[in-house]
This record gives C-alpha cells, structure tokens and sequence, in this order.
C-alpha cells in the first residue's frame, strides 16, 4: 500500500515535471542540424536547399531573438560564436557539412524521425525522447531502489533528489541524445548484473554506442573489470567476449559510416571553426590538440562532479577497504568500477577535451547508484 502511494506522486510528479521540460526547453545550437537529419530521414527526395529552408523558417518563428542577434555579428572565430551559426542560417552547402557531425547517432535520428512521422514539428521531435527519458529513469530507479533497498521513503527521497540533479535537468531541457544514451546505459548495466541476460545486454549496449560512440571507451574499460573480477560474476569468457564483439562491430559501423575523421572534428569543435569540415577541412595540427589539452585538462575535471564523487566513494568505502579481515570483495569491485569510469572518461577527454555535466549524467548515476546501493545493502556477495 505505501508503495502504491509514494509510486502514485511520483506519478504526479513526472507529469508536472515533463509538462514543465516541454515548455521550458533551452536553444540548444544542435537542434538546427538535427532538425535537417529529421527532414532527411523522413524524407530522403527533398533536396537540402529546401531542408535548409523548413529549418530555419521554423526555427525563426520558434526564436526570433536567436537570429536577429546572430546577425551583428560578422566573422566566426571559435566554436560556438553566433556568427557561425549564422553562416549555416544562410549558407546551404556549409549547413549540409554541418550535418555530418551529427549523423553518427544514428538511433536518436532515427528515433526523432519517428515522432516527426508522428505529427510533431521537427524542432519539438528533438527533444521529445529526452523528456520520455527522463521519466522512464526517475520512474524505474524508483521501482529498483525500493526493491533493493526495502525502504520506500528512503528510495523515494533518493529518487526525487536525483531527479533535480542539475546535469539530469539540463540534459532533459536540451535537444540531445544525452538522456537516451544515458536510459540505455543504465538498462545495459541493470541487465547485466541484476537480469543476468548476455543477449538482452549486448543489444542494449549496440543501442547506446548507435546512440553515443564514446560509450565504447567505457564499455572496453568494463569488460577490463569483469575479467580481473571474473570469479564473481556467473558468465562464460565466452559470453563476454561475443559480446564485447558484437558492441566493437556496432562502433565499427559508426566510424565507417561517418565522413568526418576525428582531427577535423577535433580542429572545428575546439581551434577553428571550419565552415567546409567535408570538402575543405583545416589540416590536424598537433601543437594545437596538446595546448588545448593541457590548458583545459583540470579545468574541466574540476567543474565536473567527479572529483566529488570519487571522494565520496573512497569515504564509504574506506574503512572496509583497510580491514585486514576482509574476505567480502564488494567494495573493491565498486571503488574499481568508480574508478574505471573516471579512467574511461580522462580517455574520451584526449579524444573530445570537454565534460559538459548534461553529457557524464549516465556516469554520474552509475557512480550514485552504486555507492548507494553498497551502502544500504546487508548483501556482501557481488552477485546480488
């Protein structure tokens, strides 16, 4: 009965919540070249003269301010100058590059065109799956708190803290694969540990790297850690590795597909936009990529919450880890696991130098969860 309840405002919750993310959505830059996927999708035969011109036609309506103050601004010089975006507003065969960097997610393009053959407006089937996201996680974390910790006001209170957790708020507001890459993350996870389904976990984990291809650097990292703590999980080495196959092929398939190498990515995300990425990109310039890296390294680590998070593990943690009678593995497999992320993360860094908090929610919650459940958990065995 008590569950029915605090299930029931949470119910209520979500829907306020979601009524609020609809209504309140950030101008997040990405939306134009999304919008032009959903278009292209959806409708392969119209030419990207006409896709340029229904994007930006609905976008000047939706955000008038946007463009009228792109405008006094003549000349781009980094990543995210308006006057960039203005060039892509005006500039068709620059707005097609553009769309390069963005068709490497293929699962939120396709999921987006999905809603748009639905009847939403482009613009509004961007951001559609992030809010569903959000509240399938807030929901489902509650159901699996309250079953693993038997205390429903405890997971209650934990579940809608997590919910305000503002790298969740500022993911669920932007139109960005970030909140479905991190839904599928956690159901990867979950399935693996708690369902013990290899089948239903691989695919889960093909899903999220079609949805974000960083995540294969983590799940590398992972497989690492099941195999030196291989003697506490149930599966074959066999399993594991047709599985982490298939999740190298899925990553394989991105690389491939797209047309758009990681210097020139680099180069225009981080020294010079380039307006031509596809047929006159910048050359890769080595200097540049270690500067950057060396002047942004602890700046981003340090806006981050990992710093934080990791403390706080090796807090709990901490006086299990130095009991010389300790037989129970558990918090060296969650400080490992911690770790590992930390680790997967510092290399996605020398990949992309930035840790915008609304991209590591998935990390954040794995980290959470797990000193969480370590925590209130009377189980000492790491198959439960």
């Amino acid at each position: 009965m008590k569950t029915k309840i605090y299930t029931t405002i949470l119910m209520i919750y979500l829907s306020i919540m979601s009524f609020y993310f609809y209504t309140h959505q950030y101008y997040n830059v990405d939306i134009e070249a999304y919008m032009g996927l959903v278009y292209k999708i959806t409708e392969p035969e119209m030419d990207i003269e006409e896709i340029h011109k229904k994007v930006y036609d609905e976008l000047a309506i939706k955000k008038p301010e946007i463009f009228s103050y792109r405008k006094s601004i003549t000349e781009a010089e980094t990543i995210g100058s308006d006057s960039y975006y203005y060039i892509l507003s005006k500039n068709v065969k620059a707005y097609e590059e553009e769309l390069e960097f963005f068709s490497v997610k293929p699962l939120y393009n396709i999921i987006n065109s999905i809603f748009f053959k639905l009847g939403f407006s482009a613009a509004t089937s961007t951001f559609l799956i992030s809010i569903i996201s959000y509240v399938l996680i807030i929901f489902f974390m509650f159901l699996f708190l309250n079953k693993e910790l038997k205390r429903t006001e405890l997971a209650f209170a934990i579940t809608l803290l997590i919910s305000i957790f503002k790298p969740i708020l500022d993911s669920t507001r932007h139109a960005t694969p970030d909140m479905l890459g991190c839904l599928l993350l956690l159901l990867t996870c979950y399935f693996f540990i708690y369902k013990k389904n290899m089948i239903v976990t691989t695919i889960l984990a093909m899903l999220t790297i079609f949805t974000r291809p960083e995540y294969f650097i983590f799940f590398s990292l992972l497989l690492v850690l099941i195999l030196f703590f291989r003697k506490s999980f149930t599966y074959k080495i066999s399993e594991i590795g047709i599985s982490y196959l298939f999740i190298t092929i899925s990553f394989i398939i991105i690389q491939l597909y797209s047309k758009i190498s990681w210097g020139v990515l680099f180069m225009n995300q981080f020294t010079k936009v380039q307006i031509y990425p596809i047929s006159n990109p910048d050359p890769f310039i080595l200097s540049h990529y270690i500067n950057y890296i060396k002047r942004k390294i602890f700046l981003e680590f340090n806006s981050s919450y990992f710093i934080i998070l990791l403390i706080f593990t090796i807090v709990i943690l901490g006086n299990t880890l130095y009991n010389k009678h300790r037989t129970d593995k558990k918090p060296l497999l969650v400080l490992s696991f911690a770790i590992a992320t930390m680790i997967s993360v510092l290399i996605r860094f020398l990949a992309f130098p930035v840790l915008v908090n609304r991209m590591m929610v998935g990390f954040y919650l794995l980290i959470i969860l797990a000193i969480t459940l370590y925590q209130f958990s009377d189980k000492k065995n790491v198959n439960h």
